[in-house]
């Protein structure tokens, strides 16, 4: 029996009040279970990425509740969820968001940092990561000398130098070339992902598709559709 990771019941999430109120979150109710892949889809607007926030601890639902393994995220304090977001959860940016004054290892290091774990084990651990995802020898490298996809690769170790149980990736390909693309998710499927661990992708691109373990659809801040994957 799959072991549930997150269950969301009756989110709601708006913008703005009077007659510019607009919806983002519309009553969504989703459940995953450690071992998926599951990938968030649909267009532009549609509440994709306000979802991802308000299930990873970032964002605050307006209704409805978040539960990871059985705790409702957001009746945490304000401390408890600065530790959940730390400690339990990984979020690869769409854009990346490394810091340009930083190295690649440094980089990778900042939630062991933000740990108060010794710098130097801080540092070996995220050699470790950056030979895990492919980039041995990049360590001292600042991001500006890093190819779009290794730059992707870097945001990733960071998220998984913590080993958290939720990785959380917003368009992690919507700025690479389908071939880096790709080799970036099978990379996150066949290394990543394990009986252990949940991973939620939003994504607009088809050609990744094949990773999923299952495809919501997303349109109008509300889940209108489940497509289940071959293992």
């Amino acid at each position: 029996m799959p072991k549930v990771a997150i269950k969301a019941d009756g989110l709601g999430k708006w913008f703005g009040e009077g007659e510019a109120k607009t919806m983002a979150l519309r009553d969504v109710n989703l459940e995953t279970n450690f071992g998926e892949m599951v990938y968030i889809v649909g267009p532009s607007g549609s509440g994709k990425t306000t979802l991802l926030s308000v299930l990873s601890g970032i964002l605050k639902p307006d209704s409805g509740r978040v539960c990871v393994e059985g705790i409702d995220i957001w009746n945490l304090n304000a401390d408890q969820l600065a530790d959940f977001r730390l400690n339990r959860v990984g979020f690869v940016f769409q854009d990346y968001h490394l810091f340009p004054r930083l190295n690649t290892a440094e980089n990778v290091a900042i939630p062991l940092i933000l740990r108060k774990k010794n710098w130097n084990e801080s540092m070996k651990q995220a050699a470790q990561y950056l030979d895990i995802v492919g980039l041995k020898g990049r360590a001292d490298l600042p991001p500006v000398k890093l190819s779009g996809g290794e730059q992707q690769r870097v945001a990733i170790a960071r998220a998984m130098v913590g080993q958290p149980d939720i990785l959380i990736m917003d368009e992690p390909t919507a700025s690479l070339d389908g071939d880096t693309g790709q080799s970036i998710l099978k990379f996150v499927h066949e290394n990543i992902l394990n009986s252990n661990r949940c991973i939620v992708v939003v994504t607009h691109d088809s050609r990744i598709y094949e990773f999923a373990s299952r495809i919501l659809k997303m349109e109008d801040g509300r889940l209108t559709g489940t497509e289940s994957r071959a293992a």
